[in-house]
């Protein structure tokens, strides 16, 4: 049986820099979001349902072993996934096997068995006429699929805002090619650029390309920074990844950093929490990171008239200018950590109470310790006895104190509803209301006898409550 490679170097993405941990090319991996549980995806149907003999699946393992010998980003790992497939076949392991897409699956599961590489991955391919049409139509046609569904999406660039305090916040899906999303991203960074403090949310991003982990991080600092370096086994070739010297709008350099991270949050994503971790440039909040740093290209192999496959091999590793080393199976390990679902509100809470701890003007303290204040009963909520809740119940001026199905609500007059919050002594925010919050004050009898309404503003006002309540 014949067999056809035809080696794509970064197909799936248009500019050299794509290549590293391009965007389209974490097909070969693996990433699961908080509460999110794997899917077979190559089982669905499509040439993963073509069936196999043998002489297939030998074919199969055969250029693999020849390719990762010459790609895979270490030789000596390579060679022992070659020899575990090839051993596995003699044995007869995949002899119960007789579809492509169940084939490439356990191919899949058995090199990472000993490479422990997220982003190595075999799948069965689309077939192909000929090595043109590959080189053409193909590339052209999902280049414009790929930047259609990132317009789409806005590039990743799904939420920007500014959080209470002025706290920027950034919710970034994908790092995306600076040279389709810069726009975007300018965009995005100059909204951002008066905020005191700056949040950007990963943990739903799996990876991209570092020419955007360039463009967000030469933000951060005054001065060109050296980022990141990637070794090529092929050409024992390293390149270097760098800040810019110049950005469109103001620079955060000042600015406290945070990035929230999950188990889903893999590759690009990765580099872009490791870089800063290890610039001391950012606090990272949540759990430890996937673990993903090798570049990835892709390979065809043309087994037969209908049978194809396509390979994902990592051919360099990130080499980092401070650790000489990278998060390879081992992911970034957060500064603060606390479940990714927590993430945002601990990094918030961090925000607030460092700034208490440096900052002296006392308007901006005043802000700080009122958003602390609330941050601190979210994630450790002050839970009230029935008994409890009855002592607040009354009329205060105009407005009412109820119970109702076991909580307590506000109301002024004939406005909104809105539920308490316990923050302990007395006092409770107004959920779907921020900046008001009241405060109830007892005799000494402890009798609950007034209520006052507190703003963010620092200003007050006060209402007996009713003597016929």
């Amino acid at each position: 049986m014949s067999v056809e490679r035809w080696d794509g170097i970064a197909r799936c993405a248009r500019s050299t820099a794509a290549r590293w941990l391009g965007w389209a090319c974490l097909v070969g991996m693996t990433v699961l979001w908080p509460g999110q549980k794997p899917v077979p995806a190559q089982m669905q149907g499509g040439p993963g349902q073509l069936p196999i003999t043998a002489a297939h699946q030998a074919a199969i393992i055969d250029s693999l072993a020849r390719t990762l010998n010459e790609y895979y980003v270490f030789p000596d790992v390579a060679e022992k996934m070659g020899k575990l497939a090839k051993s596995n076949l003699k044995k007869g392991e995949y002899k119960s096997i007789s579809t492509l897409g169940e084939f490439t699956q356990r191919l899949t599961d058995d090199f990472r068995s000993v490479s422990h590489d997220l982003h190595l991955g075999i799948h069965a391919g689309e077939p192909r006429e000929s090595e043109a049409e590959v080189d053409s139509l193909e590339i052209a046609q999902r280049r414009e699929r790929q930047l259609k569904n990132a317009r789409e999406g806005n590039f990743g660039f799904n939420k920007v805002e500014i959080l209470p305090g002025n706290i920027g916040y950034l919710l970034l899906l994908g790092f995306q090619p600076a040279e389709d999303a810069g726009a975007t991203a300018v965009a995005a960074m100059n909204f951002l650029g008066n905020v005191d403090g700056l949040i950007f949310d990963l943990r739903f991003n799996g990876g991209g390309d570092p020419s955007m982990i360039q463009l967000i991080s030469s933000y951060l600092f005054d001065a060109p920074q050296h980022l990141n370096s990637f070794y090529i086994r092929k050409s024992d070739s390293m390149q270097q990844f760098w800040t810019a010297a110049h950005v469109q709008g103001p620079r955060l350099s000042r600015v406290p950093v945070y990035v929230l991270t999950s188990g889903g949050t893999f590759s690009a994503a990765e580099e872009f929490t490791y870089n800063l971790k290890n610039m001391k440039r950012a606090t990272i909040v949540g759990d430890t990171t996937g673990g993903g740093a090798h570049p990835v290209d892709q390979h065809w192999f043309r087994i037969d008239d209908q049978i194809f496959v396509d390979a994902f091999i990592p051919f360099g590793r990130a080499v980092n200018p401070i650790t000489g080393t990278n998060w390879e199976g081992t992911g970034v390990t957060p500064d603060i950590a606390v479940s990714s679902e927590q993430a945002l509100d601990r990094a918030q809470l961090d925000f607030f109470e460092k700034r208490l701890q440096t900052v002296q003007d006392e308007d901006t303290r005043f802000v700080a310790s009122w958003h602390q204040k609330s941050l601190q009963a979210k994630i450790q909520p002050v839970v009230l006895q029935p008994e409890a809740m009855n002592a607040y119940i009354g009329e205060y001026g105009p407005r009412h104190i109820t119970v109702e199905s076991g909580e307590l609500f506000y109301q002024r007059q004939d406005r909104p509803k809105f539920k308490l919050v316990p923050l302990g002594d007395d006092q409770f925010d107004l959920s779907g209301l921020p900046g008001f919050r009241v405060k109830f004050v007892r005799d000494s009898a402890g009798q609950v006898t007034e209520l006052v309404g507190q703003y963010d503003t620092g200003d007050s006002d006060s209402f007996k409550r009713n003597a016929k309540t």
